[in-house]
């Protein structure tokens, strides 16, 4: 990156970059109030950063090899989407920033996977500006800042939890974050013999959008029949299988359904957070299974790739855990194998996959490491 930036701009520059990350369990929790349990992974965005005497702001993509413009003064959308994490993450700095800045940005988190390159990228950025221009911005303000960047900028209501995973990972740990006060905390996750392998579906189906809109829809929806019974209900947090029973079912059944899951979810995540500091693994990955077949049948946000991908090492005893991992309708899926099993279930599963969809099966084997830093000064 120094190189590169040197190359580019001619000037030396700080260097940042901020981790993928995968999540353990808690889907679709977040926007919910509840739990979520991620970890930061050793996939990265890189920003090489170096500031400007004046307002203007120049951008490049080492993997896009694309260069793109902007400036403080008039800080909108460019036809470059990459370029409008970076403009969208200065526009909700602007007001504290008087110079503008040179940027390059390489990477190697996939995308479309499920690894939020996106909250990387934010997080990165954000890391970069508060460091270069002494902003002492920190980390959950940070996070905060990536998350209004998807919303205002970007066009995606996300919830927290990506921007926070990228910032606040820790090698060797998972950290649960409790979506509604924003408190965290950090398990061990010691795989013993076993390690973390996401299968990568290579399809993304378009309905992702809508149908992620439609389930908080939905979610709000129970949310707001139970207000009317129980006034203190804010969230699915506050929300019980039995005051479902009693007010939604029969009223809004799809809302029940996917309030349902939500709840059992949450409660998923603070099941699988005891069973980590008991050091079982193997309860951890049955509540994965679990995660994802409620996920599958219930919330409908799973699709044909990843379904079959989590039947065919359901039976291996060598993994112990599976489910899709994201928003839905693509991406991977996050699977715990015995480290003897990982090439041979890699060699069955591709064949079987590319025999059943047509489509190449990558994989990806993820350690967790330390959330967003500096790598070069």
């Amino acid at each position: 990156m120094i190189a590169v930036h040197q190359e580019v701009f001619g000037e030396e520059p700080l260097v940042v970059r901020s981790p993928g990350r995968i999540n353990i369990i808690g889907e679709h929790t977040d926007y919910n109030n509840g739990f979520v349990l991620p970890a930061a992974v050793d996939k990265y965005v890189y920003v090489s950063i170096s500031p400007r005497e004046d307002r203007e702001i120049s951008l490049y993509s080492v993997s896009y090899t694309e260069k793109a413009g902007s400036s403080l003064d008039r800080l909108e959308p460019l036809p470059q989407q990459w370029a409008n994490y970076v403009i969208g993450v200065t526009y909700e700095l602007a007001s504290r920033l008087d110079k503008g800045f040179n940027m390059c940005i390489d990477g190697n988190v996939p995308l479309g996977a499920g690894m939020s390159s996106s909250a990387a990228l934010e997080s990165a950025v954000g890391f970069a500006l508060s460091t270069v221009y002494d902003l002492q911005i920190d980390r959950m303000e940070l996070a905060l800042i990536g998350q209004r960047c998807e919303h205002r900028f970007i066009g995606v209501k996300c919830g927290i939890m990506d921007q926070f995973a990228s910032l606040f990972g820790k090698a060797g740990q998972v950290v649960r974050l409790d979506c509604r006060d924003l408190s965290y905390a950090y398990f061990p996750l010691d795989l013993g013999e076993y390690e973390l392998v996401l299968l990568n579906t290579n399809i993304k189906h378009s309905l992702a959008s809508s149908a992620y809109n439609d389930r908080r829809e939905q979610c709000e929806r129970a949310v707001e029949l139970l207000k009317a019974v129980y006034p203190a209900v804010e969230s699915l947090r506050d929300v019980t299988l039995e005051m479902l029973d009693k007010v939604v079912k029969d009223q809004a059944p799809e809302a029940y359904t996917k309030a349902r899951f939500v709840v059992e979810e949450i409660a998923r995540v603070e099941d699988s957070c005891e069973k980590l500091q008991q050091g079982d693994i193997v309860a951890l990955g049955r509540n994965m299974y679990a995660t994802h077949l409620g996920l599958s049948r219930d919330y409908e946000v799973s699709c044909p790739e990843l379904d079959f991908l989590v039947e065919y090492v359901k039976p291996l005893p060598e993994v112990i855990g599976a489910r899709m991992m994201g928003g839905g309708f693509g991406g991977c899926t996050i699977n715990i194998v015995h480290r003897s099993f990982v090439e041979e279930l890699l060699d069955g599963a591709r064949i079987s996959y590319k025999k059943q969809f047509g489509i190449e099966l990558e994989h990806y084997s993820v350690e967790l490491r330390n959330g967003t830093e500096i790598v070069s000064a």
